[in-house]
Parts: C-alpha cells; sequence; structure tokens
C-alpha cells in the first residue's frame, strides 16, 4: 500500500483555524516535522486543505 510522507514547511501562524486544526490532525506540530500517512481519499483532502503548507510524496 501506498504511503504519504508529508513535511510541514510553513508556519501555521496566520492561517485560519481550520488550517491550524487539520494540521494537528495530521499529526504536524511545528515546522520541518515529518508524517507518514496512510494514501487515502480522507487524508488526500486534509493536505489539500493545507498544501500551501506542506509538501507532500508518495513512498512505497
Amino acid at each position: 500500500m501506498t504511503e504519504l510522507k508529508v513535511t510541514q514547511v510553513k508556519s501555521k501562524i496566520g492561517g485560519t483555524q481550520v488550517q491550524r486544526d487539520t494540521l494537528r490532525s495530521l499529526g504536524l506540530r511545528r515546522i520541518g516535522a515529518v508524517v507518514l500517512k496512510a494514501d487515502r481519499p480522507e487524508i488526500r483532502g486534509m493536505i489539500q486543505a493545507v498544501r500551501h503548507l506542506v509538501t507532500v510524496e508518495e513512498v512505497d
């Protein structure tokens, strides 16, 4: 199963409450934090909401 490597590259300061909550739900707490998530539509939607704050790589 494919996984997504999500890295926070920008600060959540100045973002909306929804964006801050989405980053926390993804498990990202600070710049440079990295999490591995299953490649599912729910996760893709969360990433889409904060796409300007994170980078995403596919990992096998």
